[in-house]
């Protein structure tokens, strides 16, 4: 009888742990409900969205790249399309054979079977290209092949109907669906869209990347519509003028460009050498693809003149009608400016003289004028102020372009020969600026004042059909008053009808308003001080009829033709153009 509550205790004691591991077991399945809940209920949505965001990062459905347009007889016509190609791309795990299906896809595309065939044994991956851009109907023929592991896909390629027309202006799209240069990367972002994502990697055949509808987790939208404020016959007028006009001053490169007077918007933009964008890939020289005229700034020469005049005209400090004694040369420090020999000696000149006779003495002693008589702290200061917060000099104008430039203006406080270094900049030289940036200047300081930002879009039309008129941009309203501006105009048309002949031009065109300045630079070298014997040529011009319509600007690389590189080299690719616009009724005639 004494054994028996030990029995009992034995009992009670087997049962508590019965009950123990039981309580145990509840909560370790609890702890196991309560996370998977926390993780497919709650989290679902997150996990979901990572996993699929892991797995799908590398299979997007590309968008549509937004169309380019741009204007001719009066109606826009496409620039820039997409063309379907195809892409063969293979998931090496479920290709079994690879020497066969690297045999097959020769027989139909070309190419090297040994590469294809070292492609498709590519460990650890489960994608790769083995050829890109194919036709139809190889894409069609490789997949009734129906090799497993092994499909082809659609992909969208820009095509050019123009063929290079505007091709520095419009820039290209590489491999990677990436825009460079030009409006295709300015607006990258813009034209792309945005791609969609397939839920599905492969199919049940092992082929990757299904393009059914029902894998599509998110729809690409299409990239944006543009329309350009280029005139396509203007562009190609404009192309073969810099072309042919560069083969007779025997110049390897040069640029040109037209743009409206009142609005800033670009007509057309010329650079030679060119290149083909569908074939991008052919170019040996990448430096061909800058658009030069906005990229590329230079010491623009003796057109920097009429800028410098009406900065002095807007100070006050001469009138239209000033004269003053030239000396024929003005010691500055260590350093003399001169004039070219034909300009003549020392004599009494007028303002319209520093014009219509290029005259270096002449934009120094407007310079002095800003100071009071003399090159100091407050004339530097004040040319200053006008090279970069009225004209705009020293920093990119905004265009829609990849690699634009802003060139460069010394300061007018630091550094060493101060003085020299703003006689210089007084007539071009020891700055640098762009065709665009100088087309803009002097489009602001015609026009009564007024800086419109240089621009190549009109209008831009979403995927969704809602349209953006881009209108013109004011950057500043008080350039140069008015007044200025007329006198500016009366200054370079009378510089045009004494020098029209030597630019090639048989007639003056009094029916039009035409002003122009010419600018011959010597090149800099690099190490400093310039070349005695190389020279680039600038020109610098407006046509219109009772006012301004379109500023022309024309820059000649070392061209070696005889004379003077603005006048002889330039000059008559700015008459050539401008006769072309006069042609083509592309200009007002005056009413008067």
């Amino acid at each position: 009888m004494r054994n028996q509550p030990v029995a009992i205790s034995h009992h009670f004691t087997a049962l508590s742990r019965i009950r123990l591991w039981y309580v145990c077991l509840l909560v370790v399945a609890g702890v196991f409900v309560v996370r998977l809940f926390y993780l497919q209920v709650i989290r679902h949505d997150y996990y979901q969205t990572a996993a699929l965001t892991k797995q799908l990062k590398e299979y997007e459905v590309p968008a549509s790249r937004g169309i380019i347009e741009a204007t001719s007889n009066g109606k826009t016509v496409p620039i820039v399309l997409n063309e379907s190609k195809y892409t063969l791309f293979a998931d090496p795990i479920y290709v079994k054979d690879p020497k066969a299906a690297a045999d097959a896809v020769a027989r139909i595309i070309g190419g090297d079977a040994n590469s294809y065939e070292a492609q498709l044994k590519t460990d650890n991956t489960r994608y790769v290209v083995l050829a890109k851009k194919l036709d139809k109907d190889k894409a069609e023929a490789l997949d009734k092949l129906e090799l497993k592991g092994i499909g082809t896909r659609e992909a969208s390629y820009r095509t050019y109907p123009q063929g290079q027309l505007a091709a520095q202006l419009l820039g290209f799209v590489n491999d990677e669906g990436s825009g460079k240069y030009g409006l295709e990367e300015a607006l990258d972002a813009q034209l792309k869209g945005a791609p969609g994502q397939l839920k599905a990697i492969t199919d049940a055949q092992g082929v990757p990347l299904a393009s059914n509808k029902e894998n599509i987790v998110i729809e690409p939208q299409q990239g944006d519509r543009v329309i350009l404020t280029v005139d396509l016959g203007m562009q190609q007028q404009l192309e073969d003028a810099l072309k042919s006009g560069l083969e007779r001053a025997q110049s390897k490169t040069g640029s040109a460009l037209i743009i409206e007077v009142k609005t800033g918007a670009v007509k057309a933009v010329a650079n030679y050498p060119t290149y083909n964008p569908a074939e991008f890939f052919k170019t040996e020289d990448a430096s061909v693809f800058n658009n030069a005229a906005v990229s590329a700034p230079l010491e623009v020469g003796s057109i920097m003149k009429p800028l410098t005049t009406a900065a002095a005209l807007d100070l006050g400090v001469i009138n239209k009608e000033t004269t003053y004694y030239d000396p024929g040369f003005f010691q500055i420090g260590d350093a003399r400016v001169t004039n070219i020999e034909e300009a003549g000696g020392a004599a009494t000149r007028s303002v319209a003289d520093i014009l219509q006779l290029s005259l270096n003495t002449g934009a120094t002693w407007l310079l002095m004028q800003m100071g009071g008589g003399e090159i100091n702290k407050q004339a530097r200061e004040r040319w200053y102020d006008y090279m970069t917060d009225h004209y705009g000099f020293g920093k990119p104008t905004g265009i829609e372009q990849g690699y634009e430039a802003g060139g460069s203006i010394p300061d007018p406080n630091e550094g060493f020969g101060l003085d020299i270094q703003y006689a210089n900049a007084a007539f071009g030289q020891g700055m640098t600026a762009t065709p665009l940036q100088m087309a803009a200047a002097l489009a602001s300081a015609i026009n009564g004042g007024t800086y419109f930002r240089p621009r190549l879009v009109e209008k831009i039309i979403r995927h969704d059909g809602v349209e953006k008129v881009v209108e013109p941009e004011i950057v500043r309203q008080d350039v140069v008053g008015a007044r200025v501006s007329d006198d500016l105009r009366s200054l370079l048309e009378f510089a045009f009808s004494k020098n029209y002949m030597i630019y090639g031009m048989r007639n003056s065109h009094p029916e039009y308003s035409i002003g122009t300045k010419t600018g011959t630079a010597q090149v800099p070298k690099p190490e400093g001080g310039y070349y005695d014997d190389r020279f680039n040529g600038t020109f610098l011009g407006y046509i219109g009829g009772d006012t301004p319509q379109y500023v022309i600007v024309v820059r000649v690389n070392e061209p070696k033709i005889a004379g003077y590189a603005g006048s002889r080299a330039a000059g008559p690719i700015f008459s050539s153009v401008v006769e072309n616009l006069i042609n083509n009724g592309n200009v007002t005639p005056k009413t008067n």
